[in-house]
């Protein structure tokens, strides 16, 4: 089980890591799109860095909602209100707990891909972060039902992820500013995508 406080430390790496990533998700993005993601996405998780100390004895719902309002109100583009709808979602399935399992994970990320699809009108397979996110929990859902094994599905799940990203570079942009390019951005892994995949590692690092 994890519990609230590793939530808190779980956040807390995640906004160390898109501060890292920075450069390298701008970079991906000047190619197919505003050229804006790895900036949006640090100045939004610093912000969420924040406030983490004023709600780390909350439940686990309130923390994911107080983080996904965060996002949508600071970060631009379209990444922030597809972000902060997944962190907002994710924690209502979860509202009120103080420890979530392996069950309560699988909840959390197929409320976190509903609110994507609604708020973003995508679905799998349009070079979008859904083509990373959706593979690595369906390979959760798979590998965990098998024996409940949370380690070994986060491993099935990483891996999911990682070829999603790969796939991303294979199709034509249909969401977005790269779609404007139409077979152009063929060749090229999508932003969202790849921090995707950066924020399923960094939580299967801290588990």
């Amino acid at each position: 089980m994890v519990d609230n406080k590793k939530v808190i430390e779980i956040l807390q790496a995640i906004v160390k890591k898109m501060v890292e990533e920075k450069d390298f998700l701008t970079e991906l993005d000047n190619k197919i799109g505003d050229g804006d993601h790895g900036i949006n996405l640090a100045r939004g998780f610093a912000a969420v860095d924040e406030q983490l100390p004023g709600i780390a004895d909350k439940d686990i719902g309130t923390i994911l909602k107080n983080t996904g309002m965060k996002l949508v109100s600071t970060v631009g583009g379209a990444s922030g209100p597809l972000y902060g709808t997944a962190f907002m979602k994710a924690g209502g399935a979860v509202a009120g707990k103080m420890e979530v399992g392996g069950e309560d994970f699988i909840a959390m990320m197929e409320a976190a891909i509903e609110g994507i699809k609604l708020r973003g009108k995508a679905v799998e397979g349009e070079k979008t972060m859904l083509d990373a996110l959706l593979p690595a929990v369906n390979a959760f859902k798979e590998e965990y039902g098998k024996a409940a094994d949370f380690k070994a599905a986060f491993a099935k799940a990483l891996a999911a992820a990682e070829n999603g990203v790969e796939y991303t570079k294979t199709i034509i942009a249909t969401k977005g500013r790269a779609s404007y390019l139409g077979e152009r951005s063929i060749g090229h892994q999508d932003p969202g995508a790849t921090s995707t995949l950066f924020l399923l590692q960094t939580i299967g690092e801290k588990l």
